[in-house]
């Protein structure tokens, strides 16, 4: 392992095990891992897949028995907080404020956000593309030629889109689809990716601190989903200096990963804890190991580092 010096240079990123030095890092596809829209049972198949060939039958046991405790239902309720009319360039719009809280007890990290009648229209769009039988009896509040801005016509569309919210996360297959993780979450995620690409970690972080338990809820059927936020956050902690806020960030992006030895991020995420746990007095040692075997299981020329991997999310 580096000294705490070297793991300070500029190259501390690597990973430890320097293999092939100068080979061009493979293209990786953009974008977070969500599932392809209402099928989210073949998430990183392949990646369970293969990691599960090499579990004995006692890990394999251990294993589902978490991910079935972690795709327990999370049941959301969602309000329409209040509405503001917002000037733009060429004409004017109402922006909708949602509470999202999580019900059955106290819930300290509600999400606040905003979206505007053309979001949720987007979003209708969207679902009846893949979702049309299901959401047929679901009823979209229509836009007016006139009278959208009175006071009466605002309370009234507060009303009709928390029914409509609160009708869509009803349905299974919607609430877990793309399109309306996306709609609740992707904005903000792709502001905040965006500050980390721009060396804003304080301001990308004060945006992931906000939007990640929300993400959180609406994953608790695939936890996997949420990993590159998480990994987002150990960066921008790591990079402010605070290496034991980037643990711990990076301790629960582990264990979101659970037994996925075959994912993109689990041995760049790896390294970077191994690093982090040298540098904290922990143990590194077992955290090297299971670099290492998961090198010698899948060879590599060279692998993106962390951040490497990170600043390529929401790209688009």
């Amino acid at each position: 392992m580096a000294s705490p010096k070297n793991a300070r240079s500029p190259g501390w990123t690597r990973p430890i095990a320097q293999c092939m030095a100068g080979a061009k890092p493979k293209a990786s596809a953009p974008g977070p891992d969500l599932p392809r829209p209402g099928t989210e049972e073949h998430l990183d198949a392949h990646d369970s897949q293969s990691s599960n060939s090499s579990m004995t039958t006692r890990e394999l046991q251990e294993y589902w028995r978490t991910q079935k405790r972690c795709w327990k239902h999370v049941k959301l309720l969602f309000e329409i907080a209040s509405a503001r009319i917002e000037e733009g360039r060429v004409s004017k719009f109402v922006m909708y404020q949602i509470v999202v809280i999580q019900t059955g007890s106290f819930d300290s990290n509600k999400a606040i956000l905003e979206r505007r009648y053309s979001d949720f229209e987007m979003l209708q769009k969207k679902l009846l593309k893949t979702f049309r039988e299901e959401i047929e009896d679901v009823v979209f509040p229509k836009k007016h030629l006139m009278g959208n801005f009175t006071p009466e016509m605002i309370s009234e569309r507060k009303l009709a889109l928390k029914e409509y919210l609160g009708l869509l996360y009803a349905i299974r297959c919607v609430r877990r689809s793309r399109e309306f993780i996306d709609f609740l979450t992707r904005p903000e995620l792709k502001e905040a990716f965006g500050c980390l690409r721009a060396g804003q970690y304080t301001k990308a972080l004060d945006i992931l601190v906000r939007t990640v338990p929300l993400q959180e809820k609406l994953t608790s059927h695939c936890p996997v989903m949420v990993v590159p936020s998480l990994c987002a956050m150990l960066v921008c902690h790591r990079d402010l200096e605070c290496p034991a806020e980037a643990f711990a960030a990076g301790e629960r992006a582990l264990q979101c990963l659970q037994a996925r030895e075959g994912h993109r991020y689990y041995a760049p995420l790896l390294d970077a804890m191994a690093r982090l746990a040298y540098e904290l007095g922990k143990d590194f040692v077992s955290l090297q190991k299971r670099l290492e075997e998961n090198q010698l299981r899948k060879p590599a020329p060279r692998g993106f580092t962390l951040k490497e991997l990170t600043v390529q999310e929401y790209l688009y």
